[in-house]
């Protein structure tokens, strides 16, 4: 049984539902409601298709070409960590990824899907959650649909996009997603410890 809460805290850091309401509105501002309705759908599922993907192939991948998984855990615990920072310092989520949507034709791919819910540390998270030798098939099911489930969370804040916008606001947003970074960057940490464990045999 896997800590079904602490995942879903680690998903709800890397995904950000609360950082991806700015970008959807920003890329749905012309469209009318059932529109943004499909959009917002669409965004969802692609989202949790690549993420399922990386769940399913991620590690086979690495398998493939020979890289070992504490190798991998210790440079997505780096990657994340600089993700983390970014979110801190930078430009918060909601503040790049607006700028992204002026260019972008199928809105529900780029950029909400990608980078925005199925971001670089969220397909990380789900190579470094379901790692065959550290959980089993149930205790990865737990983690997949653990993954869902915030992927659903991130379903209704779009749907809810323009109540929940008037609510938190641009600052509010951007307080939360680096709210969110400074966890991250404590699980970065984790996953780079970890590996080095893992590598060293210690």
């Amino acid at each position: 049984m896997i800590d079904i809460v602490a995942t879903f805290i680690f998903f709800f850091a890397v995904i950000d539902p609360i950082g991806t309401i700015p970008v959807f509105i920003a890329v749905t501002r012309h469209l009318d409601e059932r529109a943004r309705r499909k959009v917002a759908l669409r965004a969802s599922l692609a989202s949790a298709a690549i993420l399922v993907f990386f769940v399913v192939a991620g590690e086979l991948i690495l398998t493939a070409i020979r890289i070992p998984l504490s190798a991998f855990q210790i440079a997505g615990g780096i990657v994340l960590f600089l993700f983390a920072l970014s979110m801190i310092f930078g430009e918060a989520k909601p503040e790049k990824e607006v700028k992204l949507a002026n260019g972008g034709r199928d809105m529900a791919i780029f950029p909400l899907a990608v980078p925005s819910i199925a971001s670089p540390g969220a397909m990380l998270a789900a190579v470094l959650l379901t790692e065959n030798d550290r959980y089993n098939l149930w205790q990865q099911a737990q983690t997949t649909i653990t993954m869902l489930a915030v992927l659903v969370v991130v379903l209704v804040c779009m749907l809810l996009a323009s109540r929940l916008h008037r609510v938190v606001g641009e600052s509010g947003a951007s307080i939360i997603s680096r709210v969110m970074g400074m966890i991250l960057a404590s699980v970065a940490t984790a996953s780079v410890l970890g590996g080095i464990k893992d590598y060293f045999g210690i």
